[in-house]
This record gives structure tokens, C-alpha cells and sequence, in this order.
């Protein structure tokens, strides 16, 4: 159940509640997409960082170790021994980038697994299922996630197919939590919206989902080839007609003014790979943009990487030791970056939601919105 604070402009402040804990928002959700986060970290560490939610994916965790395993070793809430809420995407945006491996029907999605060839087939039961077995708070709908540009009549197409889906998902889900052993039976299902930068489909297919009555509702198929502008074009136009009530996800998006723009457009939870996956290769977050910490200027910097930083790496190292982690391929180089990393996009987030709470956002937005992704 979500519910909203207070609102400033189009930016809210709210708090959603899940089995496993109730959500401030807005958020940014920590992506661990095969039940772990690259870079070393543990469920122990996320919340050390101010991790509220973590995501996982269902198509690689359906590949590897598999769900019906996890439903066996009691979900992957208890697997990865992680007690906070937990988001599972549908697999959609995965085959998207199978392209060349599938073949997209009524029913569903025929590819070959990226792992080892073996023939997977994917419907929208076939993802709740899985879905299901994995015991995730929030299941995403399986969609299409079309890649930009793209022609009119095949995103029109391609957005009905979606909405057919997506009933398919509710009854799906619906019917798996009510089984008995279901492992988690306050699993919710949202629905995603689709429609590349036209607006007029993708107005239209908001409109149709809304009407299904979802817990919540994502903004999908962005950060996929169009530009930032695009973006947040089609985000303004998708938004004004998404329920006011549920929470909004703008979904593998993005950097830090990202997610201070989607804020300032009325979305309440973000998720990207772009933290921990900049962090494994140096390039880390900092107040006044972001920095690469292998260059040489900073082989006698014994600053932090951030002055204004709180993360247990700022507390405890030098951008020093960090280059020199770096330069001898240490694997504490990736863990500590992609520390400061997700610390910092979570503290980000902390920020926000206290801007908000003190009627603050349009200074905080005109602050931040471009500095954060300034290269340094």
C-alpha cells in the first residue's frame, strides 16, 4: 500500500508498504540481479549502506541456480539472507537484449538461454511462475521492451500485445499466491508502460493499464537509445495520467540527475546497474560530480574520495589507496568503489526524501540536477 506525504510541484514524498517492510520514498532500489551484487557485497553490507530495497532478475535467476531451487531453499529472501523488501524485474528487458535468440508470439517469448544455448520458452505465466517461486515483494508484469528508434506501427503493436499480457500476469499471479506453500502470499504484481517516445501509445496504454487497478505502476522502456530530453518528455506526458495513488518506477534509470530530474517529474522508485557497474572500473560519485579514481592526479591524494561523504570507505581510506587498489587489480579496489557507490546513491535518496520533508526540492533540483553528472 502506498501512501503519500506530501507532494512539492509534481515531486512526492511517500512510504510503500510490503510484506517485508515498509518503503520511504523516493528510492532507489540496489540492483543484485543474480541474488548478489557485483562487486563483493553482501546482504550484510546493503544495509550498512542504507539499502531499503534490492533487485533481482527473473530471467537469469530462472537460468542459474533456477527457481524452482530457490522456492526450495525457501525463497530468495531467505537465500540470499536478505529480510527488506525485494523487487524481481520479469525478465522482459533481458530478451529485449537477446534480439538476436528470439522469437516474440501471442503467448510468449521462444530464445536460447545466453548461458549455455538451451531452449527457453517465456510467457507472462511462465514469469509469474517464476516469479512466484522466487517470493518476491513486488513482481514485475512481463512486457516488450522495445528498443528506440522504432517503427510507429510495430511500438502500437507491440504496446497492445503488452496490455494482453499484463492480464495475463494479474491471473497468473493471483492464482500462484492463493496456492498452498506459496512462499510469499503478499506478493503484488505491477504493471509496466510502454510505447518508446510516442506519446499518443504511450498515453493510450496507460490509460488501459490504469484501469487493471495495480499496486503500482513503471515507467519501462527508456534509456534504451533516446536522448535525455526524449526521456523526460515522455515521462511528463506518461505521468499526468498514472494513478496518484500508487507509487511510479522509472525503471533502469539512471545516473544521479536522473534521478533528481524523475523525482522533480513525480517518480517514487528508480533501479540501475550504473552504480556498482561505474564503481567496478574506478569512476566513482561524488557532491561535486564524479571523479576517476585511476587517473594519476590522484596517486598522492590522501583526501576521501567525497569530503562531505559518511560511507565506511570515505570514513577509512585515501583516493590514494583507492588508484592503488586499482593499478594492482586488488579485488577490494571493485568492493570499496562500488561501497561508495551504492552509499552514495542511497544517501542521495536520504537527501531527497529530507528536501521534501522541508519544502525544499526546487532549491535542492536546481542544485544537483547537473553538477552530480559533471565529469571532474
Amino acid at each position: 500500500m502506498y501512501k503519500l506525504i506530501k507532494q512539492e510541484g509534481h515531486a512526492r514524498r511517500g512510504e510503500y508498504t510490503t510484506p517485508h517492510g515498509t518503503v520511504q520514498t523516493p528510492v532507489f532500489m540496489n540492483v543484485g540481479t543474480q541474488a548478489a551484487i557485483k562487486g563483493g557485497l553482501s546482504a550484510r553490507d546493503l544495509k550498512e549502506i542504507g539499502c531499503q530495497v534490492e533487485l533481482s532478475n527473473t530471467y537469469h535467476l530462472h537460468v542459474r541456480p533456477g527457481d524452482e531451487l530457490v522456492k526450495r531453499m525457501g525463497g530468495l529472501h531467505k537465500f540470499m539472507n536478505w529480510d527488506r523488501p525485494i523487487l524481481t524485474d520479469s525478465g522482459g528487458f533481458q530478451i529485449f537484449s537477446l534480439a538476436s535468440l528470439r522469437k516474440i508470439t501471442e503467448e510468449g517469448v521462444a530464445f536460447n538461454s545466453h548461458v549455455d544455448g538451451r531452449h527457453i520458452f517465456m510467457g507472462p505465466e511462465e514469469s509469474m511462475r517464476i516469479q512466484a517461486n522466487l517470493g518476491s515483494d513486488i513482481a514485475m508484469a512481463f512486457d516488450e521492451c522495445v528498443g528506440i528508434p522504432a517503427p510507429y506501427d510495430y511500438v502500437k503493436q507491440s504496446a497492445e500485445r503488452t496490455v494482453r499480457w499484463l492480464q495475463r500476469c494479474k491471473t497468473a499471479l493471483a492464482q500462484y499466491t492463493a496456492e498452498d506453500g506459496a512462499v510469499n502470499p503478499g506478493q503484488v504484481l505491477w504493471g509496466i508502460n510502454q510505447g518508446a517516445v510516442y506519446h499518443d501509445i504511450r498515453v493510450d496504454h496507460m490509460k488501459k493499464i490504469a484501469e487493471l487497478e495495480l499496486p503500482g505502476y513503471a515507467i519501462g522502456g527508456l534509456a534504451v537509445g533516446e536522448t535525455a530530453e526524449e526521456m523526460y518528455e515522455t515521462i511528463e506526458k506518461v505521468e499526468e495520467y498514472m494513478p496518484k495513488d500508487k507509487p511510479r518506477y522509472l525503471m533502469g534509470v539512471g545516473t544521479p540527475g536522473n534521478i533528481v530530474e524523475g523525482v522533480y517529474r513525480g517518480v517514487d522508485f528508480f533501479d540501475c546497474v550504473m552504480p556498482a557497474r561505474n564503481g567496478r572500473h574506478g569512476h566513482l560519485f561524488t557532491w561535486n560530480g564524479v571523479i576517476n579514481i585511476k587517473n594519476k592526479k590522484y596517486e598522492y591524494d590522501d583526501s576521501p574520495i567525497s569530503e562531505d561523504c559518511d560511507c565506511p570507505v570515505c570514513r577509512s581510506y585515501s583516493r590514494a589507496y583507492l588508484r592503488h587498489l586499482f593499478k594492482c587489480e586488488e579485488i577490494l579496489a571493485m568492493r570499496l568503489s562500488v561501497a561508495h557507490n551504492l552509499f552514495f546513491y542511497n544517501d542521495l535518496m536520504s537527501r531527497i526524501r529530507k528536501a521534501l520533508d522541508e519544502g525544499k526540492y526546487e532549491e535542492f533540483h536546481s542544485k544537483y540536477a547537473k553538477i552530480l553528472d559533471s565529469r571532474i
